[in-house]
């Protein structure tokens, strides 16, 4: 059951990047085909550090390069052996996942910090509200920062749901390997565990995808 609907889950949601990037295309995607390999490279280039950056930047570019590489080992070792083998996670990438999983968790915690601040909800960030209030009490606000020194509303939704979901992502999997409240508690444990960590990928690919797009356009 869960391997069908992780299956169905990740199809769904790389289908519907897929269909944003074809109903709105980014700068990059328009002009992909006429120079794929120059395209691709700046992409790669993404992953670089600006000559210009404050060292606060550096290390916050440092931390979220580092927490990508985490969850993409975290995502292979735990999910492959489900999707493709049909088996649950032994032996060696056990081993593996626990150890990036504890870089992983220290590195979520410093972004929470760092960038907590651009992640603030603003009153510009839903426009719709903005003009109903200024339309119904006909006092128009404050001007807001603009786009290039705050995150989208987009990317400030799925940051704050990957620093709350990692908070049950964590303890349930800590949870299981206590024998505390027996052992019918640790096999819930676990089957959270699991279905927590499907919701968290789903989430962390899509909060990726409008990073790399905010950083195109």
């Amino acid at each position: 059951m869960y391997r069908t609907i992780s299956v169905v889950a990740f199809a769904v949601t790389f289908a519907g990047i897929v269909l944003n990037c074809i109903v709105s295309p980014c700068a990059c995607c328009k002009e992909y085909w006429r120079h794929p390999l120059k395209r691709l490279v700046g992409l790669f280039g993404l992953l670089l550090i600006k000559r210009k950056s404050s060292p606060v930047d550096v290390l916050r570019k440092l931390v979220y390069l580092l927490a990508l590489l985490c969850f993409v080992v975290l995502a292979v070792t735990g999910f492959y052996p489900i999707l493709v083998l049909g088996e649950h996670i032994s032996g060696y990438l056990v081993m593996v996942h626990i150890t990036f999983a504890s870089v992983f968790v220290v590195c979520l915690a410093v972004l929470a910090v760092m960038w907590a601040g651009k992640c603030c909800f603003k009153r510009g960030d839903c426009r719709m509200t903005r003009r109903l209030v200024e339309w119904f009490t006909g006092v128009k606000g404050p001007e807001e920062e603009s786009a290039r020194e705050s995150f989208g509303v987009g990317q400030k939704v799925f940051f704050w749901l990957i620093i709350v979901l990692a908070l049950p992502l964590t303890l349930s999997i800590i949870l299981s390997m206590f024998p505390l409240f027996g052992t019918y508690w640790q096999d819930f444990s676990l089957v959270v565990h699991r279905y927590v960590a499907l919701a968290f990928a789903l989430i962390a690919i899509v909060h990726t995808y409008l990073m790399i797009r905010s950083q195109i356009n």
